[in-house]
């Protein structure tokens, strides 16, 4: 028999029969990696183990430890569901059922609306499916020959009439359930070890409010029972972090709707968080010569129009018109919502020279989009939220330096509140503005300033926004979920379309690029994911009361509210437990509230002027005085 040769991903060169496959290729390795094979990759596409490969090829085998696996083995535990389903419900229609983060869903229309009941008899179903170990079988065919297979299956049929006539359709079969689908899958369904059904919801299919609803079944799947045990235990501990509990357990904000859906109401302990984080952030900025600036929350439609927004991003704007007058036509405005063209405006405000640049403006500004109300979610993801934005004017040599810098502030911030994070470059998109020359330039710098700052990041081809290339920064909390947070990007399209400028030392005309940057992002989002990652445990400069301060008796009242006064003027956010209640239970209420510290007041320490501490997590440390507890709390503010 022929033989054919393959690159393993060290490099080196293997000899394998001509028509092998990814399976055979990890057998001739050792009989331990075939064994653990879930898929493949050829030439960077992944691939089923079964797939032939050619001579030449790249060939990676693909095991658990493989970042892709998960979504592979995900996949098809949502096509064993949909065998399930199919199973139980003989007419049931499919919609679409791809991997998700941390797992997979199925749309699916029986009929009628599923129960807790189905969800248990359709994962009963599945074990049964898995242990029969069926086989996940690949076949093409033609369009003609896909429809007719799919003749029952409407949402199946509309997938396939968008697809070209010439396209070769594939679709796979276990048991007794064939499904349109790209692949790939794991060898067979024994794979699945542990999985669980995780709720039903609606939606609408294709996302569109106007089409029918389905129904979708989320599940989740893991390689062991200690991965999925895992899971679930994570799972429990972020329904005990979560931002919206917390926020109205220690009274930090609240939605109403008769406000309306996304906008948050901050309550004073809320507003102090708030405050602190931008005074503090403010404060750095100026050290790192940035200046502030205050823009207007609405601007007429010719400032949208010039920024593009009134043509590609009105239908999430809020829209409306002033009249202007008797006798003259309304005008149209709209509530900003993004901060962009304040900065423009102000840079071109006046004649810029080279000498003002990089220029560093930045601004707290709040901004409304009018997300669909499915996917606004507490502070993640509301309505009107303020970003922490700042906007840099500069030179094209001036971008690395310029984004190195804003590198340190991210490290700056991500270090203070204990976070892990990473990086991320996303390019050139298929719809784009400028030249390649600009993309090309600006793509580079970015890379350039990770590669000099030292910091790794991984390339998201084609994800860039229209207008430049970017910097996406992810963080991991404390439990281990990762975030988008932070982002930078170079943009050369609105310096072109407000037509700014500045006079080089040649005095020439040039146009500057537009770097925008936002550290903590959404303001409201960065809360609620520091809520999620501290459980509501802010650290103790952040805290909207540091201490409170608990009478041993009645007595000592008086003399409680003359210490809340001194600490209060020493900078440290103090009040007094003045309620009728047992001191038990006001130590109690703070843990609750997860206050920092509790300073216990009885007549030792009215005569001593001193306050016994009590922190949070390590109970009594002993007694203070008061100045030195005002001094202790000072260090420890960033």
């Amino acid at each position: 028999m022929a033989e054919i040769t393959v690159i393993l991903p060290d490099g080196s060169a293997k000899g394998v029969p001509e028509g092998a496959t990814v399976h055979d290729v990890a057998l001739s390795i050792g009989a331990r990696l075939a064994a653990a094979a879930v898929a493949g990759r050829v030439d960077g596409r992944i691939v089923d183990t079964w797939t032939q490969v050619h001579d030449g090829a790249r060939v990676e085998i693909v095991t658990e430890r493989d970042a892709e696996a998960l979504d592979v083995l995900r996949h098809s535990a949502a096509h064993v569901m949909a065998e399930a389903v199919k199973q139980l419900f003989p007419d049931a229609r499919f919609g679409i059922g791809p991997a998700i983060e941390d797992g997979f869903y199925y749309d699916i229309e029986i009929g009628r609306a599923f129960t807790p009941d189905d969800l248990g008899a359709i994962e009963e179903r599945m074990r049964t499916i898995v242990a029969e170990e069926q086989t996940f079988r690949r076949t093409e065919l033609e369009k003609s020959q896909a429809c007719d297979l799919f003749g029952g299956q409407p949402y199946k049929l509309e997938l396939l009439d968008e697809l070209p006539e010439a396209e070769v359709i594939s679709t796979y079969v276990q048991g007794s359930f064939t499904d349109l689908c790209r692949g790939p899958h794991v060898p067979h369904t024994g794979w699945i070890k542990a999985f669980k059904l995780m709720k039903i919801a609606g939606a609408y299919w294709r996302g569109d409010s106007d089409r029918p609803m389905l129904q979708r079944i989320y599940g989740t799947a893991w390689f062991s029972e200690k991965g999925l045990q895992a899971y679930l235990t994570r799972l429990d501990e972020a329904e005990k972090r979560d931002h919206r509990r917390l926020g109205k357990e220690l009274d930090l904000f609240h939605f109403d709707e008769l406000a309306g859906s996304g906008l948050v109401l901050y309550h004073p302990k809320g507003a102090r968080v708030l405050h602190e984080l931008i005074e503090w952030l403010s404060a750095d900025l100026y050290e790192r010569g940035y200046v502030e600036i205050r823009t207007p929350h609405i601007y007429k439609a010719d400032v949208w129009k010039t920024s593009g927004h009134w043509d590609y991003y009105r239908e999430n704007m809020y829209p409306f018109q002033i009249d202007e007058g008797e006798g003259k036509e309304p005008t149209d405005y709209a509530v900003k919502p993004m901060n962009c063209p304040g900065a423009l405006l102000v840079y071109r405000a006046d004649v810029r020279s080279y000498r003002d640049l990089p220029m560093r403006l930045f601004e707290f500004g709040t901004v409304y989009r009018h997300e669909k109300s499915g996917v606004v979610h507490g502070l993640m993801r509301a309505r009107g939220f303020t970003q922490d934005d700042a906007h840099i004017f500069c030179t094209g040599e001036q971008i690395v330096p310029e984004v190195k810098a804003m590198l340190d502030i991210v490290k700056y911030i991500m270090d203070t509140f204990g976070f892990e994070y990473s990086a991320e470059v996303s390019t050139k998109p298929e719809k784009s503005v400028g030249s390649d020359a600009d993309w090309d330039l600006a793509t580079k710098a970015l890379m350039t300033a990770l590669d000099e700052w030292g910091l790794a990041y991984q390339i998201n081809e084609g994800d860039g926004a229209f207008y430049g290339p970017k910097i996406d920064i992810k963080v991991k909390d404390a439990i281990g979920r990762v975030w988008q947070l932070s982002t930078i990007q170079v943009d050369f399209n609105n310096p072109e379309r407000f037509d700014i400028t500045y006079r080089t030392a040649e005095n020439t005309e040039e146009r500057p690029f537009m770097l925008h940057r936002a550290i903590f992002g959404s303001m409201e989002r960065f809360l609620g994911i520091l809520i999620e990652h501290t459980a509501g445990a802010f650290p103790t400069w952040l805290a909207p009361v540091q201490a409170v301060i608990i009478p041993i008796a009645d007595r000592h009242l008086e003399h409680c509210a003359a210490v809340a006064k001194r600490l209060n003027k020493a900078g440290v956010r103090a009040e007094v437990y003045a309620e009728n209640e047992p001191m038990r239970v006001k130590i109690a209420k703070a843990q609750q509230q997860k206050v920092p510290y509790m300073l216990v007041i009885g007549d030792r320490e009215v005569e001593s002027d001193e306050v016994g501490v009590r922190e949070r997590s390590a109970g009594d440390i002993g007694a203070m005085g008061i100045d030195d507890f005002a001094a202790k709390v000072a260090a420890e503010r960033p």
